[in-house]
């Protein structure tokens, strides 16, 4: 278990949003930027950074070579130089940061690869329930994810982010790809549907213990659910059962995506940064947001579990 908290930072897409750039309905969502606008990427790095964040998450969530190739014309060797670049400009935007930075000594952020679930190739809401999971083998689901590991892998990511994985079928295809690439570490966070289940349905306890046949994994949790589902999640899996594991822990800002009209917003928010001191409490070591949560939401998370910010009354 790390012996401090790790703050990751927030929502990408949702920053790329609020600068301009228009992903919606994109099949290849905030992927696509990598292409068309790196800069814009490499400026949301670099604002996170600014907020606290110890860790970047590349722009590759809903990158995949086959997808680049199909929507964006590239022939494969250009789709995986484009995949790589997500972990370059993450990159330059730690050099960026650290070479601004005040602060002599201080700890270089790290860069982690996003590896979003089969269902965001799909595009077509089935990363919200695992439903392909039925029709595919662990072999295929591995083959699927291994040219997206190996280009985060081959450009130098600190550690893998598999993240939202709906079903267990696909957390096992990880679990073993993972295997494969020895000098790797990674976190694995699961999408879940209330406060004992992931996504497809299965109990969360459930998918900690397939996450758990690894120990190249830092940290298992949960992400892009609401904030008020984190600590159920956590206690209905407790203990993690080994202490060279942690909880990683990103939710998004509790509102709720609406197909054809987008997010609803609500009036008031439940601060996750508020919420963090307990989900530090039942182990989570790594901690920040998703969808809807920007740089300010992490500086407040970040002076909230360094004990900057008063307690207040929830």
């Amino acid at each position: 278990m790390c012996e401090a908290t790790v703050i990751l930072d927030g929502g990408l897409a949702t920053e790329l949003e609020a600068a301009g750039v228009h992903i919606q309905g994109d099949p290849l969502w905030s992927a696509r930027v990598l292409h068309t606008n790196p800069q814009a990427v490499r400026d949301v790095h670099y604002r996170f950074l600014q907020s606290g964040a110890d860790v970047v998450t590349t722009a590759t969530y809903q990158a995949s070579v086959k997808g680049f190739i199909q929507h964006l014309g590239l022939s494969y060797d250009q789709a995986n130089q484009l995949l790589m670049s997500g972990v370059q400009l993450a990159k330059q935007a730690v050099q960026e940061f650290m070479a601004h930075s005040p602060l002599s000594g201080k700890k270089v952020p790290m860069v982690a690869g996003s590896v979003g679930p089969y269902g965001a190739y799909l595009h077509d809401g089935s990363e919200y329930s695992g439903a392909y999971e039925e029709a595919m083998t662990v072999e295929e689901l591995k083959a699927w994810h291994r040219p997206q590991v190996q280009c985060l892998v081959h450009a130098g990511v600190d550690v893998i982010a598999m993240e939202t994985i709906p079903g267990l079928k696909e957390a096992e295809a990880l679990v073993e790809l993972l295997r494969e690439f020895p000098s790797s570490k990674a976190w694995l966070s699961f999408s879940c549907k209330d406060e004992q289940h992931i996504s497809s349905g299965r109990r969360f306890a459930e998918a900690v213990r397939v996450a758990c046949r690894t120990k190249q994994l830092v940290a298992i949790g949960v992400n892009c659910c609401a904030p008020t589902l984190v600590e159920p999640l956590l206690s209905s899996a407790c203990p993690l059962g080994s202490p060279e594991l942690s909880w990683v822990v990103y939710p998004n800002s509790g509102e709720q995506w609406v197909q054809g009209t987008g997010w609803n917003t609500i009036k008031s928010k439940t601060s996750f940064a508020q919420l963090s001191l307990r989900w530090r409490e039942l182990g989570a070591s790594w901690i920040g947001g998703c969808c809807r949560v920007g740089p300010a939401d992490i500086a407040e998370l970040k002076d909230r579990l360094h004990g900057n910010l008063a307690m207040e009354a929830t």
